[in-house]
């Protein structure tokens, strides 16, 4: 059986020695581990750093997020993804400011009553910065765990996320619980990754009963993924005589909620691009177009499917746009756009648009 005591002990020794320097790692504030934690879901640690950075210097504190519009939190966050992330951020922090006097709740049962924040994010907050001794399990945690335990179960199985539970929270110490879930997930960041695990170099590699089956490299078990479906997607850059073209909101809920895109929609089947634009355009806005050239071609991929956007340059010809199918609509300039916040897909669009203004050859974009 597992010694938690020493098992800690051996962790907290090596992140003590080396622990990377992260922004939110430099000071507890229940804050800074709020957005580090929100930014960290999806995102890889490099990325996140320039964008916690631009967002601390945007909205210091969490009165200052709360009483932000949403468009502007957006905003900042825009190239981070998955934006109901900062759609609970910014619900979140109002809750903060009118039911607890702008105070963070000390326990990760309180905490977890805010919006978009669940049990690993509760128990991470309540943990580094208030010292409460509850355990997290992300992916990282999970991986050092299945293979410590050597467990060969489907790690998506409801069954087996409860046993994890219950084994990481059975290894948390009383005392620096904190920075004790900070090392699990730093170990399976820098250490325990998912291929090809520096086991020589792990500081509590004497516990690992995968390594010692020779077993690591098939730990954790998933069960296979499913194929990833593919759309056609067709957009307009709709311009009217003044030159101006037209830009649409997304409605609130949803995919990528309260982001301003070029209007349009997905293919059906049988159907042409020009066609599915024409047709989107008439059920979501209420107006009519000519479709004209392809302005460019971008690959994205969301997290349960593969879009192919193509994006056309298309005239006006009827119909003053109604809010049927969007939240808002804009008659704007190339020079305006940067006062909103859009998909990374429709970023590419921007830069196909600046670059054909300024001369430039488009060519086709993949965002990553």
């Amino acid at each position: 059986m597992l010694n938690s005591s020493a098992f800690a002990a051996d962790l907290l020794r090596w992140y003590h020695a080396s622990a990377a320097d992260l922004p939110w790692r430099r000071d507890n504030n229940p804050y800074y581990v709020w957005l580090s934690e929100i930014m960290l879901q999806q995102t890889q640690v490099t990325a996140v750093i320039p964008y916690f950075e631009r967002f601390l210097a945007a909205f210091p504190t969490v009165q200052a997020l709360a009483a932000a519009p949403l468009d502007s939190v957006l905003k900042q966050w825009e190239g981070l993804g998955y934006y109901s992330r900062a759609r609970n951020l910014h619900k979140a922090a109002r809750q903060i400011v009118d039911h607890y006097h702008g105070e963070f709740p000390t326990t990760a049962a309180e905490l977890a009553k805010l919006p978009g924040i669940g049990r690993y994010t509760a128990n991470a907050i309540a943990s580094i910065s208030f010292g409460e001794p509850v355990a997290v399990l992300d992916g990282n945690v999970m991986r050092v765990l299945t293979r410590i335990e050597d467990i060969p179960d489907d790690i998506t199985r409801t069954a087996t996320q409860k046993r994890l539970w219950g084994i990481a929270q059975s290894l948390v110490p009383a005392e620096r619980a904190g920075d004790y879930n900070q090392a699990m997930m730093e170990l399976g960041r820098t250490l325990c990754r998912p291929r090809q695990p520096l086991c020589l170099l792990c500081p509590v590699a004497s516990y690992c009963l995968a390594l010692l089956e020779g077993t690591q490299n098939q730990r954790p078990v998933k069960a296979p993924k499913a194929e990833t479906p593919h759309y056609n997607v067709a957009a307009g850059v709709i311009y009217e005589p003044s030159g101006r073209f037209l830009i649409a909101q997304r409605p609130a809920e949803g995919l990528l909620g309260g982001l301003w895109e070029f209007p349009g929609g997905k293919q059906e089947p049988d159907e042409s691009l020009p066609d599915c634009l024409k047709r989107e355009l008439m059920e979501e806005l209420a107006i009519q177009v000519e479709v004209g050239e392809l302005v460019t071609v971008v690959r994205h991929a969301f997290t349960h499917f593969k879009i192919t956007l193509h994006a056309f340059e298309c005239r006006h010809l009827s119909g003053e746009p109604q809010t049927i199918g969007c939240a808002a609509w804009r008659w704007v300039t190339l020079a305006d756009l940067d006062q909103f916040a859009f998909g990374r897909a429709d970023q590419h669009v921007i830069t196909a648009l600046r670059r054909s203004q300024s001369g430039g050859t488009v060519l086709e974009s993949r965002p990553t």
